[in-house]
């Protein structure tokens, strides 16, 4: 098994195991705005491959003072500090981008209870899609 997948693992029991802290940023959010913002393809759902375009591309700007990782201050909220401790394997207080994507993976499959690979409005509406919203916004 590898590195990525034991973190997948290790993350998506974490994700099912953690209350889920959501930001008000994420409350906020209209579940079609979010699918309208991520679903590239447009067939009205979002699937891991987006969530984690749109991800990479959010962590890219959160991290400011460009070491490669975001720490508490620089996720502005998105994560709580039990879920960044979780969610950080290596121990150094930060997410690096495979961190971070493995984060998104673990919720995007929280918050997909059919496991069909997708999430529609109503799985973004519970709180483990409010809990990925945050990480995509």
């Amino acid at each position: 098994m590898s590195n990525l997948s034991r973190l997948s693992l290790i993350l998506g029991a974490a994700a099912l195991a953690l209350p889920l802290a959501v930001p008000a940023s994420a409350k906020s959010a209209g579940a079609a705005k979010v699918i309208t913002m991520v679903d590239t393809d447009s067939d009205g759902t979002i699937d891991l491959k987006e969530a984690q375009a749109v991800a990479g591309a959010l962590f890219d700007k959160l991290e400011s003072d460009k070491d490669g990782t975001v720490d508490t201050k620089e996720l502005k909220g998105r994560v709580s500090k039990a879920a960044l401790k979780m969610a950080d394997p290596d121990k150094d207080g930060t997410l690096d981008k495979t961190e971070y994507l493995a984060l998104v993976e673990a919720r995007f499959k929280a918050a997909d209870p059919d496991n069909d690979g997708t999430l529609d409005a109503k799985e973004l509406k519970t709180p483990a899609g409010k809990a990925l919203i945050s990480l995509l916004k």
